[in-house]
């Protein structure tokens, strides 16, 4: 009896049961960020900003929304887009009766957007989508043409579906806040981040500090921990008025507040491109580490 070939992985770290990607599906010649953090805390915001900061900068741009909400890229498309799985079950999944413009929209700027969504609750794998959204980026040619793809991917989860970004990613990026919360989560992203960098290309690149006037948490976790910050954006009222007012910082009223800001998302997206060394020593701590070790005396 023929033997079937399998593929041989390292385990993805202790007890792990993570969804490996189709070797033929990795993302070739863009280069690949995954957004991670705690729920709420800005991922969409600081990945819309981002992907205009790219395009800025001359830079072909693709942005991929990993959450069922899908509102990852309203703010670039100034509207709800349907998912790819809603368009998928439109064709009942024959997928060769979809058409470029069916699931992918232009954005400010000529930032590409597309809305992979998720399964409904407790019905199916975010690890599916992601791979389902990129082979029919690469089945219509789309990424042959992008120098930059963003995943902004859905809260603080790190199982196995939600952490499949990272098996395309060059560079994962935590956005946190300075609180014990944010950093918590950070942390177990930390130790995600780490478990799939022993079967995939992605490296941690460091923090992005958002919605914080100080930093001096986030540093104390990032001294214990090997991490570092690439990025300080403050707890700015404008920015939380851009969202509402479905507009990329990019397009509001200049002020000297909203151009600090342009300003570190252009220093972020120029240093990002080319090439921050990553935090190949960053661990994560044990949970009683994080309690003793943040907070004030």
């Amino acid at each position: 009896m023929n033997s079937i070939p399998v593929r041989t992985v390292q385990p993805d770290g202790e007890g792990s049961l993570q969804v490996h990607q189709d070797p033929s599906l990795q993302i070739e010649g863009a280069k690949v960020f995954a957004v991670y953090g705690k729920g709420g805390i800005g991922k969409s915001t600081t990945s819309s900003n981002l992907s205009v900061a790219f395009s800025k900068l001359g830079k072909r741009v693709l942005q991929i929304g990993c959450d069922p909400k899908h509102d990852s890229t309203f703010t670039l498309t100034k509207q709800l887009m349907p998912t790819v799985i809603d368009v998928m079950e439109e064709v009942d999944f024959h997928t060769e009766e979809l058409r470029v413009e069916d699931f992918v929209y232009e954005g400010y700027n000529g930032v590409m957007c597309v809305e992979a969504g998720g399964p409904p609750a407790g019905t199916g794998c975010g690890g599916y989508v992601v791979g389902q959204t990129v082979k029919l980026l690469k089945e219509h040619h789309l990424l042959e043409d992008t120098d930059v793809v963003i995943f902004d991917v859905l809260g603080d989860v790190v199982c196995g579906g939600f952490a499949a970004p990272l098996q395309h990613a060059d560079r994962a990026l935590i956005v946190t806040a300075n609180d014990f919360d944010s950093i918590f989560a950070m942390n177990r992203i930390v130790q995600a981040i780490g478990a799939k960098s022993k079967n995939y290309k992605v490296k941690l690149a460091g923090a992005i500090a958002n919605r914080s006037a100080a930093t001096d948490q986030i540093e104390r976790f990032n001294h214990q921990a090997g991490m570092k910050t690439l990025a300080h954006f403050p707890d700015l009222d404008e920015i939380r008025k851009s969202r509402l007012m479905k507009q990329t910082l990019f397009e509001m009223a200049p002020s000297p507040e909203i151009e600090a800001v342009r300003n570190e998302y252009l220093r972020l997206a120029a240093s990002l491109w080319d090439g921050v060394t990553p935090c190949d020593e960053a661990r994560s701590l044990k949970d009683r580490e994080i309690f003793d070790l943040l907070g004030y005396d």
